[in-house]
């Protein structure tokens, strides 16, 4: 059974939750398919080439069909002409857009918790709050873990603690409502409060 860690206020180990069983036995590849959702969508799909009918110019025949040597030519602007369209090219009207129903990502979620949890890098505490609203008594949290990197999920995010994490660059706050499996899943380390994390477990 995956194991959360329970930390006290100073951040040291005080005990040990139990994850509901399910998570683990969730197929990985519900969490791979939301992932891959996820970055789907974040795709800005600005590349763009333009085709035949795009390209300025090509409407007279270069030169005349038979007799000179050389192969034939109907336009300027084909793709093996310099200045030319291009053949099959990228176009901004792709849709990158990867269905993910209500349920699998809710599987995807579970999954995620389940592997962080089986690593030791799943933390649940009281409290979250940075009351000062300062980036060295956010980042001082996570120098206190020694991880890498990390995702903070509050109950309810205040405007303090807010502040006090958007400056780090190795952690990322959220509200309990806004956490997903790729959140979860790309950071080292997930630090969430014991109400966010029963709102979660409940969900399920």
């Amino acid at each position: 059974m995956s194991k959360v860690t329970v930390l006290n206020d100073k951040l040291e180990k005080a005990g040990e939750l139990d994850l509901p069983s399910k998570y683990a036995e969730v197929n990985p590849h519900n969490l791979y398919l939301y992932v891959k959702s996820y970055l789907a969508s974040l795709r800005a799909n600005t590349a763009h080439a333009k085709g035949r009918s795009d390209v300025s110019g090509g409407g007279k025949k270069p030169w005349r069909q038979k007799g000179r040597g050389g192969a034939r030519a109907g336009s300027t602007r084909t793709n093996v002409w310099v200045g030319g369209a291009v053949a099959f090219g990228p176009t901004n009207e792709r849709n990158y857009f990867q269905k993910v129903n209500k349920k699998q990502k809710r599987l995807a979620l579970e999954r995620a918790l389940a592997d962080k949890a089986a690593k030791g890098a799943l933390f649940a505490t009281d409290s979250l709050t940075i009351e000062s609203g300062k980036t060295k008594d956010a980042n001082a949290v996570i120098k206190k873990l020694g991880v890498k990197d990390a995702l903070i999920v509050k109950d309810l995010l205040d405007e303090k603690t807010l502040l006090a994490y958007r400056n780090l660059a190795n952690c990322y706050v959220v509200d309990v409502t806004e956490v997903n499996a790729y959140l979860v899943s790309v950071f080292n380390a997930v630090i969430v409060e014991k109400s966010a994390l029963e709102s979660i477990t409940k969900e399920g």
